[in-house]
């Protein structure tokens, strides 16, 4: 076994973050996997770990953060094949509870426990190695990109959108918001057959949404008739855009609502959702299956993250990173690269 570190970058407390210069890593313990990480990328969620705004049961400081990465394994613990390093790979963030009944009387959400999740409560991406359960892994491609391979875990979140979405190919879908989450949603969406329109606030992500698929593209809700679509999938996360959602949505389709707005105060109205039989379903996280799917599409080459990263920076500019997100001046998915 190989005595190794390397840097990370760990967020103490709100507002304050401190670049470690030379952290020991232990070798990997049973059934886990120590991975080089490649590229890390950066969301929202990110974001509300620095500012102090996620939710207290869904943050545990100090933390590294980091959930969106990819790497290569470097060494495996006792009960892993050692055919997989060197291989590269994802990895489900999430935690389940292990050694439990995976339902819990016929309720596929699984056995009740605390959450976890890397990047959150556990160590994360915004370092130069992290050790993890083996899994939570997913193997990619031989020779496969790992700087567009950090866009699979939210391409993941979106996959089990369109999964629940229930969509086939010649179904008319719409996409709310233009953000990363909805960009690759087009992707996978249009790989899927489907006709999308994208619907964004404003005309700055026309082009980039027709390079993803998409047939149609308005930065005005209020041009596209009532009960347009079979399924209308939500990734804006803004106040009032799950009504709207609704309204897009035909009598009996289904709306799959993945943001989380600051506000949403008599946002839903019982009536709509009754009257019209619409189907309103959520998402948060990933679960395996949508990793599943993320994983092959990006192997078949049907989704392709790269497209959607404007900056890059080295893990000790992580502020910087931090800054030119928050400033909204363009950028859509940075990346960190440990």
């Amino acid at each position: 076994m190989t005595q190794r570190s390397g840097r990370a970058v760990r967020i103490t407390e709100p507002g304050y973050l401190e670049l470690l210069d030379d952290v020991d890593v232990p070798a990997p313990g049973p059934g886990e996997a120590l991975v080089e990480i490649a590229y890390c990328g950066i969301c929202g969620s990110d974001r509300e770990v620095f500012a102090g705004t996620r939710p207290a049961e869904f943050v545990r400081y100090p933390v590294v953060p980091g959930h969106e990465w990819s790497g290569t394994v470097r060494e495996v613990g006792p009960g892993v094949p050692e055919g997989i390093v060197g291989r590269g790979v994802v990895g489900q963030g999430i935690r389940t509870a292990e050694g439990t009944p995976s339902s819990v009387e016929g309720d596929t959400e699984g056995w009740a426990q605390a959450y976890e999740e890397t990047g959150f409560t556990l160590p994360g991406g915004w370092s130069t190695w992290l050790t993890i359960p083996a899994r939570y892994l997913h193997l990619l491609p031989e020779g496969a990109d790992l700087r567009a391979a950090a866009g699979i875990e939210p391409a993941a979140c979106v996959a089990e959108a369109v999964l629940l979405a229930d969509v086939s190919a010649g179904s008319k879908v719409a996409v709310v918001g233009a953000g990363t989450l909805g960009l690759l949603c087009v992707q996978l969406l249009a790989g899927a057959g489907c006709q999308v329109t994208v619907v964004h606030h404003n005309e700055d992500r026309r082009e980039l949404a027709a390079t993803c698929g998409a047939a149609h593209y308005t930065p005005d809700a209020g041009t596209l008739a009532d009960g347009t679509f079979d399924a209308v999938i939500e990734a804006a996360g803004v106040p009032g855009v799950a009504r709207t959602s609704v309204r897009l949505t035909r009598r009996g389709g289904r709306v799959v609502l993945t943001g989380i707005p600051a506000q949403d105060a008599d946002d839903l109205s019982s009536l709509d959702l009754v009257s019209r039989n619409v189907h309103v379903l959520t998402v948060f996280g990933a679960p395996t299956r949508a990793w599943a799917y993320a994983v092959r599409a990006f192997s078949a080459g049907v989704l392709d993250p790269a497209p959607l990263i404007t900056h890059e920076f080295d893990l000790a500019e992580a502020q910087q990173a931090l800054d030119v997100l928050a400033a909204r001046s363009g950028a859509l998915k940075v990346l960190l690269k440990p």
